[in-house]
């Protein structure tokens, strides 16, 4: 039978020819991430279990919830992970205040690549999929594990494949589009599935189109999202990162996959959503309605 991206990245890591939705398995992890909320609540639990982490350049943490720090709690919350990180040595941790979000640094500083196994104390890891990544969030315990033993269980997804056709609009993004799909699909519709972005609409996506709809997977109730590796991944990947690509999804077939939902990229269908959000806007804030609103629904399909 036939693997998804994200099934054959698990297989990889879990040392399998093949594995099945559905299915338990022990999985290596290349990165392990954490930020000031989740971290210092994950230190006891590692305290457990090892003296050291498994790998000081594969466990990350991140201080930018709290930037600046609101109260005396907060300020020791990042106090526990920067003096966590001194003592471990840890190759990756971004300062507070000297770095910024989490889910856009670990991309361009090269901490993340693709075929990779990530697993992130924040529910939107997932974004890491937009470079054919394996990623996605986790509890408290669970990162405390993997800091500890490098490696985590999991239950194989199946998956949706999500096939992107035409060209959006000029002021369509990604955010744009993800949106329109959890619109379609619901905010369950990929309840512990791998969203898996395919057709060859994906071309017209910048890598940002692409991180943010990565990110919004966990909005959908998905386990992760998945971009193919292309030629724009290449290039970002080769800009931002020395890291070798461990599994290359460029020429991935997707098989395996439980449904499929097409999307029409185009920009007459797109911008009629937008320009809906855009009227409906405008109507609450001012209690008038726009004239094209009556014209957008016959661009619904």
């Amino acid at each position: 039978m036939g693997m998804t991206m994200t099934q054959k990245i698990l297989a990889a890591h879990a040392g399998l020819d093949s594995v099945t939705a559905g299915q338990l398995i022990e999985a290596k992890l290349d990165v392990v991430m954490a930020n000031d909320i989740t971290g210092p609540m994950a230190l006891p639990i590692f305290r457990q279990m090892a003296d050291k982490v498994f790998d000081k350049d594969k466990v990350v943490l991140v201080p930018d919830h709290f930037t600046p720090n609101k109260d005396i709690k907060s300020a020791e919350n990042s106090k526990a992970i920067r003096e966590f990180a001194k003592d471990q040595g840890l190759s990756w941790y971004f300062e507070q205040g000297k770095s910024g979000v989490e889910h856009a640094i670990l991309p361009e500083a090269g901490v993340v690549a693709a075929g990779e196994c990530i697993i992130g104390a924040d529910s939107h890891t997932c974004t890491y999929g937009a470079l054919g990544a394996f990623s996605t969030g986790v509890g408290t315990t669970d990162i405390a594990t993997g800091m500890a033993m490098g490696e985590l269980w999991f239950k194989v997804p199946s998956a949706i494949k999500f096939v992107l056709t035409g060209k959006p609009g000029r002021y369509v993004s990604g955010k744009d589009i993800i949106i329109h799909i959890i619109g379609k699909i619901g905010v369950d519709g990929a309840l512990y599935k791998s969203m898996e972005f395919t057709g060859d609409g994906i071309r017209n996506l910048s890598m940002a189109d692409r991180f943010t709809m990565a990110n919004m997977a966990i909005e959908a109730g998905a386990k992760n999202g998945i971009f193919p590796v292309d030629e724009k991944t290449e290039e970002y990947l080769k800009e931002h990162t020395k890291k070798a690509v461990i599994i290359d999804t460029k020429d991935y077939i997707l098989d395996g996959i439980d449904d499929e939902f097409r999307v029409i990229c185009s920009p007459m269908i797109i911008t009629a959503i937008l320009t809906e959000r855009l009227a409906i806007h405008y109507e609450q804030n001012t209690g008038h309605s726009l004239e094209f609103r009556r014209y957008y629904r016959q661009f619904e399909y």
